[in-house]
């Protein structure tokens, strides 16, 4: 960067501590925002926080006066609902303010886990089988799926709603688990066939040219049958649950023939559904080297110590030069360098 930048972050209001709007102070558990924000001050930015409140002109008229450079988004939801962060995108459009990260077509095609499946299957990119399940309406379920399934929530991510219960083997089970995600999150259901083997993550940086950074793992304990063997919401937030079933995160180490196989093919996910900036494939490599895509993460968590964070670090990129490196790839879409 050439110049201090005035830079606003824009984050969801339930984030915001109480006692600490301007994350000043040193939490005893820092956040994304913290980790973001204190990054940006290190950079010797001018930083400004604004909460992405439920009233929509508040945000606008903040933004006026606030008048940033650039706006780094870490918002994902409005008023609630994790299917609107792609409005507050759009509303950053309508205003013509800069901002990083994904904007509303690459934050709608990766929410919606039933169009994104879709549309990687037209691309002949392979997907596990699936089924959806809307509230309200009964579905024939076709014979091909094989089970097990794993039934999560069709519009929520950071594995939220996915349990040891989520993974169904037969027609009552699914029907039984769809009809809780039905009631507990408000929204439709989707099942997928469930894929055995490796569970990577693919971090990766850029618009034009993509960078894709070392290969994460969520190495299981393949050994026993009695713990979980998917990335469950205790097993991605819960140390202690994963250290009682002896699962860890780390670097993954494959063939070269495979590793160009798998950057491929996510360089090709991420464009396909128009991922900007910085984003985050997970997929399996089954136990015959073959793909198979769960999810794209637009505008993935980026705090220090999570997956894109680390696979930085692994390829030479302090966070901070992580956090910088976002912010010139945004202003470089809106050709304005500073």
């Amino acid at each position: 960067m050439k110049r201090r930048l005035n830079i606003t972050v824009l984050v969801d209001t339930t984030a915001i501590p109480s006692n600490d709007p301007e994350f000043k102070a040193a939490p005893k558990v820092p956040t994304t925002e913290h980790h973001v924000i204190g990054s940006l001050r290190t950079l010797q930015h001018k930083v400004s926080v604004l909460g992405a409140a439920n009233d929509i002109g508040t945000i606008i008229n903040s933004l006026k006066e606030l008048k940033p450079d650039i706006v780094f988004n870490l918002t994902e939801q409005f008023a609630g609902d994790r299917q609107m962060d792609k409005n507050i995108t759009a509303l950053l459009e309508l205003t013509d303010i800069p901002f990083t990260g994904s904007g509303p077509t690459g934050l709608m095609l990766c929410r919606d886990k039933r169009l994104c499946k879709q549309l990687l299957s037209l691309h002949k990119i392979r997907v596990p089988g699936f089924i959806y399940l809307p509230r309200d309406h009964l579905v024939v379920i076709p014979k091909k799926l094989r089970y097990p399934l794993v039934v999560k929530p069709a519009f929520e991510d950071s594995s939220e709603g996915i349990s040891n219960a989520s993974l169904v083997a037969n027609e009552t089970a699914l029907r039984d688990r769809a009809k809780f995600v039905h009631e507990r999150w408000q929204q439709a259901a989707i099942a997928e066939e469930y894929i055995e083997g490796r569970e990577l993550y693919i971090s990766i940086l850029g618009n034009k040219r993509l960078v894709v950074f070392p290969i994460r793992e969520c190495l299981f304990d393949f050994n026993t049958n009695e713990g979980p063997q998917l990335a469950t919401y205790r097993v991605k937030w819960n140390e202690e649950f994963r250290k009682k079933w002896n699962i860890e995160f780390g670097f993954a180490k494959l063939e070269p023939s495979i590793l160009r196989n798998i950057e491929r093919t996510c360089k090709r996910v991420y464009r396909v559904l128009q991922i900007r900036d910085y984003g985050r494939i997970d997929l399996r490599l089954t136990p015959e080297n073959k793909l198979v895509i769960l999810e794209a993460n637009p505008n993935p968590d980026i705090a220090y110590g999570e997956d894109v964070a680390e696979a930085a670090e692994k390829a030479g990129i302090s966070y901070e030069e992580l956090i910088e490196r976002i912010l010139f790839i945004a202003l470089r879409r809106y050709d304005r360098s500073f």
